[in-house]
């Protein structure tokens, strides 16, 4: 009985170790595959040309000097040190006005409370002029009249940023993905490899490498993030973009894996690359419901709050609430939490369906036909 137990023990060892081997050498497969072609670094070196030029070029056409509003000489004779345009206002409440109606850029005052060492208060509509504070020897006290965490047009975006890149890689990848498998069936490739490899090995080993691929380019261009934004002079939206960074990244590798794994099954029921078009239509919805839904739905609370929730959504949706304030600390908590589970149980009915329809040739195979079939 001791022998018969430690000869199972030893299948199942044996077997487990023949899974991930052959997980492996089909993630090696995919990914050697994919770094061999020009698509991939022409639209890796896309996203860092994007990356470096949106931030950096809005600081080369910023639309010309800042214009600041003065009172009395001994402002004036402080803000001429730098390259400002300058406009003279009889009292701080004139200065004030004309800083409301976005007039001016910034104002410059003088000190009343007798504690800003250069004798002067710098005055901001919603945060700090830092090009005046800049040019400035010694930085006075400032007052900030509308105080902002962010403003509508920058949560849209990086709304829309988010969006997008969620939407080019779940798109770009993900068809990758579905049109590896149709490829290998039209070719009959599949018969042979499933003769020496696992089926489920297989999946496995196309969602792992092509995930790989996908997080390496993820994290590169994360790292690049803040040195594009340094180079631009984008501090402070550095600094309020960085913590995001960091729950975007999980967030996008859950739901990038969750995509993945349909986009696999979506390849698995047709037999030809014609019909693509029509067995993806559910994934290619599932990835656009982010993009249009958090663009669009950004202004409203409550769908941003429910989209935050949908697995399929919470990718893009949680990081754009964060961003804004807009999130309690623990939702994004929760949040992953239904979206790693989620992703378990598509992963494990992607694998039966994966299983019961790889083989089958002809016309597109039903889901309940694969799922029946299945091992």
């Amino acid at each position: 009985m001791s022998l018969t137990k430690t000869t199972s023990t030893a299948e199942a060892e044996a077997a487990s170790t023949g899974f991930w081997s052959a997980t492996r050498l089909v993630a090696e497969r995919e990914i050697n595959a994919q770094v061999r072609t020009k698509g991939f670094w022409i639209t890796f070196a896309v996203f860092i040309v994007g990356i470096f030029g949106s931030a950096i070029v809005p600081g080369l056409f910023g639309g010309g000097a800042t214009t600041v509003a003065t009172v009395g000489p001994e402002a004036e004779q402080i803000v001429a040190v730098g390259d400002f345009e300058i406009i003279q206002a009889a009292d701080q409440a004139e200065a004030e006005e004309l800083l409301r109606a976005e007039e001016v850029d910034a104002a410059v005052v003088p000190d009343q409370s007798g504690t800003s060492p250069v004798g002067v208060r710098v005055i901001g509509l919603s945060d700090t002029p830092d090009d005046v504070m800049s040019a400035l020897s010694v930085s006075p006290a400032v007052d900030i009249l509308e105080p902002a965490d962010v403003s509508d047009e920058l949560q849209f975006l990086m709304a829309f940023l988010f969006a997008l890149v969620f939407f080019m890689f779940s798109v770009g990848f993900g068809m990758a993905i579905a049109q590896s498998v149709v490829t290998e069936k039209q070719t009959r490739i599949v018969e042979i490899l499933v003769a020496t490899v696992p089926v489920r090995a297989l999946l496995t080993g196309k969602i792992i490498g092509f995930s790989l691929l996908v997080f390496a380019q993820v994290a590169v261009l994360g790292l690049m993030t803040p040195v594009a934004l340094r180079l631009g002079g984008q501090d402070e939206l550095l600094t309020d973009l960085g913590p995001v960074l960091g729950w975007f990244v999980p967030y996008f590798i859950l739901g990038f894996v969750l995509l993945a794994s349909m986009w696999a099954v979506a390849g698995s029921i047709v037999s030809r690359q014609e019909d693509l078009g029509s067995s993806t239509s559910l994934v290619m919805a599932l990835v656009m419901l982010p993009y249009f839904g958090v663009i669009f739905g950004r202004e409203n609370e409550l769908v941003m709050n429910i989209l935050s929730y949908v697995p399929f959504s919470a990718p893009v949706a949680m990081p754009v609430r964060m961003f804004g304030g807009d999130a309690q600390t623990w939702e994004p908590l929760v949040s992953m939490a239904i979206l790693a589970g989620t992703l378990v149980v598509a992963v494990l009915v992607a694998s039966r369906l994966y299983s019961g329809s790889l083989l089958q040739t002809g016309s597109r195979v039903k889901l309940g036909k694969a799922w029946s079939r299945a091992d």
